[in-house]
């Protein structure tokens, strides 16, 4: 009888803890075991409802093991939320829990953290698991049809876990030997067969065809084995595939995106209230922090270009340097008119308690996934880097792919801008001095103003650098001193990145408009991102840029030695003409002289505008037929702007896009296809396709028409004949 019992209760107890260990694989890649102990306890619950129910009906088992299912369900996110301290009704947890499980577990931040939407599909997928396997195993006595189930759940966890761990090598030889297992003490022994009171004739036919058929079974088995054999010994070493890649990230619109934007409206608002900060145990003085980091620059925008992971409370451990003392800071932040979804942090966070966050490891930028909204607090605690300055005049910066992102220049950068990185450049060999020497340039040859228009893309940086100081050139806010410091240290070989925050005190207190400032970085080997101030350190007149940098003139055309003059000419020389003689009687008029000038006159005006129209059309035709979509894209808001130009309203410089578009004339004519290839462009160039350069360009040409319609006829032939827009685009 005990032998009996004993070999009864082996199949539920081998499903039980094969399913325990897909808890156990899958619980790797999360920050604390709780994930294992709800897995556990579905498995446990789903085949002990299928233990108990086995004398019932078989249709009546599925519906009671979903109602235990969801019960269960409930408790464990129940859980989970408390865990997390995750608040809200039970009701909305589990809603929003059931309809964002697979894509939150698929983008969250490793270590996961146990939370409601990352154990609601482990948990259901464990007890379904637990139903089927029980009822194949235990009501059909198919004990290895019994353990699919189980397995297809235990290679699952394998998949979603990916490379992010290392491999299961005990687990998986522990599943295996529990199979086993569970096929020998339900194997049933020659005397239960009944083969003893067949004859001997039939008895040795059965016997022949079980061997004929193990035979086969054999032949089969070493094919496959030959077959895929080499195949599977290829996949042992190989990196897994991490589902992560297939399921899109959360992403943030332009103005999370390039939040350096940003910086000149702050400028122009001091006293607006962003933040509260409450800090302890930070000490004096000022702290910086982080909004965004922004390692990316195409020319026109620093973008975040960032990779977010849901995450939970615990952020992973960042990478420790030898040169490098760590802190450990924690702060209380309140959200007053900070607008977006960055959060602003102290770098590098560990932990974020009080909202649900995405974050991006490589850049160290968090977002929230809703909006921010006054009144949101929530608690950063970060380890801050603090490396020795003493050891930077020796430093090194690193290079090859892995920097390559930092030092990686688009094309376009205007000629004396580079000649400017040379210069500074020269004689310093090392990198740190190299660094210095930029830093030391802008901040005694350029002024800071809160009223300098928004813009760091190439020509904005050239006129920040080389224009004119009496027409708002070598005047800027910190926008255009951390670009282009980031820029001018790409140029002479130093992995840079621009930084968006806010200085703060250390000890806490009101965060404004004013405190809003941008700062690059530079990558030192041993050391990591050091910050850089390129700001003005005092209120007197700047240095003109030409006491220590003149533009390189151009060179004039080669010209060869005038003729030297002789006394006699030449045989071959014509002679020299003496004064026009009079013009004799009845010679030509004055008067038909003049007209003929008139004549002229007018012929050549016409000429002159009809090339103004030629040239002018080919101008559009070019911006709207040739090039890539992108190039195509940027002609399109060429003529939308050169349209506002040439009606008198100017668009300003620092407007974005979708700003530009606010501040046009109100038309009939639509500009959101204009308007949406254009952020396109900017922060996804290669997303761009010709439909939507057409559509771009249609928009932008009827805009212009529709502006010009509005003038009378001698303003509208000035408008199709005006030079200007061949030139207002042409780089000097």
């Amino acid at each position: 009888m005990v032998t009996r019992w004993a070999r009864a209760a082996v199949v539920p107890i081998v499903l039980v803890v094969s399913i325990s260990l897909s808890g156990v694989v899958l619980g790797r890649i999360y920050a604390d075991d709780l994930l294992l102990r709800l897995v556990a306890g579905a498995a446990l619950g789903s085949v002990a409802v299928g233990v108990a129910a086995r004398r019932l009906p078989s249709w009546s088992v599925a519906p009671l093991s979903v109602v235990l299912l969801a019960a269960y369900t409930a408790g464990a996110l129940k859980l989970a939320a408390d865990h997390a301290e995750v608040a809200g009704p039970l009701s909305g947890i589990v809603t929003d829990a059931l309809r964002n499980g697979i894509p939150r577990l698929l983008t969250a931040m490793i270590p996961v953290e146990s939370t409601p939407d990352t154990v609601v599909v482990p948990v259901i997928a464990a007890w379904l698991a637990g139903l089927a396997g029980g009822e194949v195993a235990l009501r059909a006595r198919r004990v290895l049809l019994g353990c699919v189930p189980a397995a297809a759940l235990y290679g699952g966890a394998l998949y979603v876990v990916g490379p992010n761990a290392g491999s299961a090598g005990w687990p998986t030889l522990v599943f295996a030997g529990l199979v086993v297992l569970a096929l020998a003490v339900t194997a049933r022994p020659a005397s239960a067969t009944g083969l003893d009171a067949v004859p001997a004739p039939a008895r040795a036919a059965v016997r022949a065809r079980t061997l004929a058929g193990a035979a086969l079974g054999l032949v089969v088995l070493l094919t496959l084995v030959a077959a895929v054999g080499p195949w599977v010994g290829a996949r042992v070493s190989a990196t897994p595939v991490d589902p992560r890649r297939y399921v899109e990230p959360p992403q943030v619109d332009s103005l999370d995106e390039s939040p350096l934007n940003r910086i000149s409206g702050w400028a122009l608002a001091p006293e607006q209230k962003l933040l509260d900060v409450d800090a302890s145990g930070t000490g004096k003085g000022t702290a910086r922090l982080r909004l965004a980091v922004l390692p990316d620059y195409d020319g026109i925008t620093w973008r975040v270009g960032a990779t977010y992971r849901n995450a939970g409370r615990v952020l992973p451990a960042p990478a420790t340097l030898p040169g490098v003392e760590v802190t450990r800071v924690t702060q209380r932040i309140t959200v007053d008119g900070l607008t977006g979804r960055l959060l602003p942090v102290l770098p590098t966070p560990t932990g974020v308690d009080g909202t649900r966050i995405a974050y991006d490891a490589t850049t160290g930028t968090v977002i929230r996934p809703e909006s921010l909204v006054p009144g949101l607090t929530y608690t950063v605690t970060s380890d801050t880097p603090e490396p020795d300055v003493n050891l930077l005049p020796t430093a090194d910066v690193p290079n090859g792919d892995a920097v390559a992102r930092y030092l990686r220049v688009a094309t376009g950068a205007p000629e004396e801008i580079q000649r400017l990185a040379n210069q500074l450049a020269d004689g310093n060999g090392a990198a740190y001095d190299r660094a210095v020497a930029i830093e030391e340039f802008l901040a005694e040859h350029y002024k800071r103003v809160a009223d300098a228009p928004s813009g760091h893309a190439y020509p904005n940086l050239n006129f920040f650098l080389f224009g004119p100081r009496n027409q708002g050139g070598q005047t800027g806010t910190s926008e255009q001193f951390a670009a282009s410091f980031a820029l001018l240290a790409r140029l002479t070989g130093l992995p840079s990145r621009v930084v968006v925050g806010f200085d703060t005190p250390r000890a806490g207190g009101e965060v404004t408009g004013a405190d809003a400032v941008a700062w690059p970085e530079v990558l030192f080997d041993d050391l990591g991102w050091v910050a850089f101030d390129p700001m003005p350190k005092s209120d007197e007149a700047p240095r003109p840029v030409e006491d220590d940098f003149t533009p390189k003139p151009s060179e004039p055309p080669p010209t060869s030695d005038p003729p030297k003059a002789t006394d006699t000419p030449s045989a071959s020389a014509p002679p020299a003409l003496a004064e026009p003689p009079a013009a004799a009687p009845g010679g030509v008029s004055t008067v038909l002289v003049a007209s003929g000038s008139s004549g002229t006159l007018v012929l050549l005006a016409g000429a002159v505008a009809l090339t103004m129209l030629m040239l002018r059309r080919g101008l559009r035709r070019r911006r709207l037929t040739t090039g890539a979509p992108a190039q195509r894209v940027t002609g399109a808001w060429l003529e939308f702007t050169d349209a506002l130009r040439l009606a008198g309203r100017p668009v300003p410089r620092h407007l974005a896009a979708t700003e530009a578009a606010a501040f046009a004339i109100r038309l009939a004519a639509p500009l959101d296809d204009l308007v949406a290839a254009v952020n396109t462009v900017g922060f996804a160039p290669e997303a761009a396709d010709d439909d939507q350069a057409r559509r771009a360009g249609e928009q932008a040409v009827a805009y212009a028409e529709a502006l010009r319609s509005d003038r009378s006829w001698w303003r509208k032939l000035w408008w199709s004949i005006r030079p200007g827009p061949l030139r207002w685009h042409v780089r000097k």
